[in-house]
């Protein structure tokens, strides 16, 4: 007599794996974001040539003047209008290629390698992962700028006291231009993390960063100069440059103004990455 018995499938139990059973929150893929960031070697070496540029060049800019100033010496025509400020910032183009290479690694390191997969499949809608990036590496830049922009200029206000460009930290004006120059390094840093999501592409999107702030802007020479001076002020090199600027010339953005005019550029870059982050496949 065969006897026969029902069998019912039992349940799978789940696997209890690292972070089971935890809702994906804002906080939480920011601080993945921020742990990714500093696992890399590029992070530490980048930010460490963008401080050092900063510091470095903004010293020897204020060494050179110095030299200059003594009995029997010719100032450079190129130096005459220089202030204190102005040459403890001249390390800024150099540290704005650094933190704004490492902003495009961060994201298409990422696409290069394939872990974008296991990124997205961790936070399905995409986009705080790229809300993430953008605010870990803007506040690291940030941070970072504005520690080697005030020391670089305490450094140099020292080499250039008793000269006729002597100026301190208490003089009108020096601290938000400091402070400026950080934030215009921030929003750089924002900048090259969307152009790496845009673009998926380290070559293209460091190119596309150059050519923005560095080349576009000796290009305009070749415009009639009644374009030039209706379009230079809006480019995002010369709206970032009007954030820190001591004193604004004619055809030049105030601050503020050059502060809308950059966030305007940063958002347009960050809408577009994350168009395509949506959008499209992996």
């Amino acid at each position: 007599m065969t006897t026969i018995t029902e069998t019912r499938p039992v349940p799978a139990t789940p696997s209890r794996t690292a972070g089971s059973g935890q809702k994906v929150t804002g906080r939480r893929v920011l601080r993945s974001e921020w742990a990714k960031l500093w696992s890399l070697r590029s992070t530490w070496i980048t930010l460490t040539l963008g401080l050092l540029f900063l510091f470095a060049v903004g010293v020897i800019a204020a060494v050179q003047y110095r030299s200059m100033t003594g009995p029997g010496k010719h100032l450079d025509p190129g130096l005459a209008d220089a202030t204190t400020q102005s040459l403890a910032l001249f390390g800024v183009p150099f540290a704005l290629v650094a933190l704004g290479v490492l902003g495009v690694l961060t994201t298409s390191g990422e696409y290069t390698s394939g872990m974008i997969r296991s990124t997205l499949a961790a936070v399905p809608r995409r986009l705080p992962v790229l809300w993430a990036k953008a605010a870990v590496h803007g506040l690291i830049a940030f941070v970072l700028s504005v520690i080697g922009v005030f020391v670089a200029f305490l450094v140099a206000s020292g080499i250039l006291s008793r000269t006729p460009i002597a100026m301190s930290v208490t003089d009108g004006g020096v601290v938000r231009s400091l402070l400026g120059a950080g934030l215009y390094l921030g929003l750089v840093a924002v900048i090259g993390v969307a152009l790496g999501a845009l673009l998926r592409s380290t070559a293209g999107g460091i190119s596309a960063l150059v050519g923005t702030f560095l080349l576009v802007p000796s290009l305009m020479s070749l415009l009639p100069r009644s374009w030039r001076t209706d379009v230079t002020p809006y480019l995002p090199s010369s709206a970032g440059e009007s954030v820190f600027a001591l004193h604004h010339t004619a055809g030049t953005l105030s601050a503020g103004a050059g502060l809308l005019v950059l966030l305007g550029w940063t958002a347009l870059v960050l809408g577009g990455a994350a168009h395509r982050l949506v959008r499209s496949d992996v």
